[in-house]
């Protein structure tokens, strides 16, 4: 931690020299200010844990030495500068130009496994092309889709632009989400470190942000912001227990089948629109087990377990400070699905993205 602040001391102060000292012209301005922006994004991204102390420092290196070159009454105090030439964080940006999501092989072919999949609109890099086929990265996924689903170039970076959404990403072990924006307010429910929220409002000293559909606000000096696409959604392997029955399997691999598919508040289509207790609804339902359409009274059903006991087909709910109003099911390996939000559609998250308020079992193998 003190080499972190020694090499970011020593860039702020050699960036404050070099630009305070000399009247720059105005392209070597911007060479000298790309190479500091890029010193300080990499010690960033070197130094995680450390983000949360020199966040402040980074931004006075930035107002102090970069004044003549970037508007930084419009960066948000705890907001990383881009590298350049970057759109979103990507050097060569594809969009999924599709109405519903994009299918990532393993492969450069339709015979290939399914590595993830990228909704509408979601970002990647783009790392290599074969024939139709190009190479793509997003998030966790690495693998390939078919070039002509894609935006690339200008066109890519025009959606961008029109789609980019600011996220808030928790760097404290555990971000109190408040329904109102001071700390006498109540604790509406508590973020996990390194949870994405979409930015609804800055409000200067906290932020509005939107969990699961629902409106509540986090200090800033807790989160970093950034502008970012959605990425891609990892189709992950799920690992059983032993004495998991096939029922159990065959809910998770169903229920599964669905992700990247949309929200809609009170929707019950598993295809067209669906909220997250009606996405528990559906699935349950086509295992003979019929269930409200409303989180709070779901959580009435079965037997409560502890969360440590959670078998894949359980059911983790959420609250919101005065009450449950989220609900996912487990799916194995410390994972949920469930219909998160308008942005996210289906979804798979850690379990204990959001601090569960109960964990309920409905299946009696």
């Amino acid at each position: 931690m003190r080499n972190v602040w020694k090499k970011v001391m020593a860039t702020c102060l050699t960036s404050t020299t070099i630009l305070g000292m000399v009247q720059l012209p105005a392209e070597a301005a911007r060479k000298a200010e790309a190479g500091v922006s890029a010193a300080l994004s990499e010690y960033l991204a070197g130094e995680k844990n450390a983000n949360a102390g020199v966040s402040a420092v980074l931004n006075e290196c930035l107002r102090s030495g970069m004044r003549a070159n970037i508007a930084v009454s419009d960066v948000p105090v705890t907001k990383v500068a881009s590298k350049p030439g970057l759109v979103c964080g990507y050097a060569n940006l594809g969009i999924a130009n599709v109405e519903n999501h994009l299918n990532i092989r393993e492969g450069a072919g339709e015979e290939f496994d399914l590595a993830g999949i990228l909704q509408v609109d979601a970002g990647c890099e783009i790392l290599s092309q074969d024939g139709e086929w190009y190479q793509i990265r997003s998030g966790e996924v690495r693998g390939f889709v078919k070039g002509e689903y894609l935006l690339t170039g200008e066109a890519a970076a025009q959606r961008a632009e029109e789609v980019k959404l600011i996220v808030a990403t928790s760097i404290t072990q555990t971000l109190n989400a408040r329904v109102e924006p001071n700390t006498d307010s109540t604790i509406w429910t508590t973020i996990a470190e390194g949870e994405e929220l979409q930015v609804l409002e800055d409000l200067g000293a906290w932020i509005k942000v939107d969990v699961d559909g629902d409106e509540c606000f986090v200090a800033r000096e807790f989160v970093v912001l950034s502008e970012q696409l959605p990425k891609a959604m990892t189709i992950t392997e799920v690992r059983y227990g032993e004495g998991v029955s096939d029922v159990r399997v065959d809910m998770v691999q169903y229920a599964c089948q669905f992700i990247g598919n949309r929200y809609v508040w009170g929707g019950t289509s598993l295809t067209d629109g669906i909220d997250c207790s009606g996405f528990v609804m559906r699935i349950y339902e086509k295992y003979g087990i019929y269930l409200p359409h409303y989180s709070g009274a779901q959580a009435g059903y079965g037997t409560k377990i502890d969360a440590s006991e959670a078998r894949p087909g359980d059911l983790f709910f959420y609250g919101n400070g005065s009450g449950i109003n989220h609900v996912a099911m487990y799916i194995g390996d410390g994972q949920v699905v469930h219909a998160s939000s308008e942005r996210t559609g289906i979804k798979i998250s850690n379990a204990f993205y959001r601090t569960p308020v109960c964990v309920t079992r409905l299946l009696s193998d």
